[in-house]
């Protein structure tokens, strides 16, 4: 049988984008990925950005994330782009801001389609342009008592 893509499933979702939001308080990967959940989507992707100890060769003691006001607008605006260029179902991301330790999760950004390569090419345009365009601020401290502001804008 030859596939039919005219089905309903094979299109986005009228209202796909399901959870956006920057919080100072840990982030959960079953409450992202829960909440892209969705019948007609083939392929999920899920990212999952954690605080590493080190950077550019150095070794990371402590970083704190920060974000402009308009944070979250920016995040929505980076959300609809990928929407209207993908068959997007549902799309989820959470950002934190605060102090962070190593090995605690700072992004989680989820994007369900229903084929895997949209899924993995919407999931990839997500983050990135999250990372590039969205105005949040890591402050990193280094072992040798230097530190470093790296930006997103």
């Amino acid at each position: 049988m030859a596939p039919h893509f005219d089905h309903p499933g094979e299109q986005a979702a009228s209202d796909p984008i399901r959870l956006l939001q920057i919080r100072e308080t840990a982030l959960s990967i079953d409450e992202v990925f829960q909440a892209v959940g969705d019948d007609a989507s083939g392929g999920t992707t899920l990212f999952v950005g954690t605080v590493r100890n080190h950077d550019g060769g150095a070794d990371v003691d402590s970083l704190g994330y920060s974000c402009h006001p308009t944070a979250e607008a920016e995040m929505r605006r980076v959300a609809e782009r990928v929407v209207a260029k993908f068959p997007v179902r549902a799309l989820a991301a959470v950002h934190r801001v605060g102090d962070l330790a190593v090995g605690d999760l700072a992004v989680v950004v989820a994007v369900s389609c229903p084929h895997r390569g949209e899924a993995f090419e919407a999931a990839r345009m997500l983050i990135d342009d999250l990372k590039h365009e969205v105005p949040i601020w890591k402050h990193q401290t280094f072992s040798d008592g230097t530190e470093e502001w790296v930006g997103a804008c």
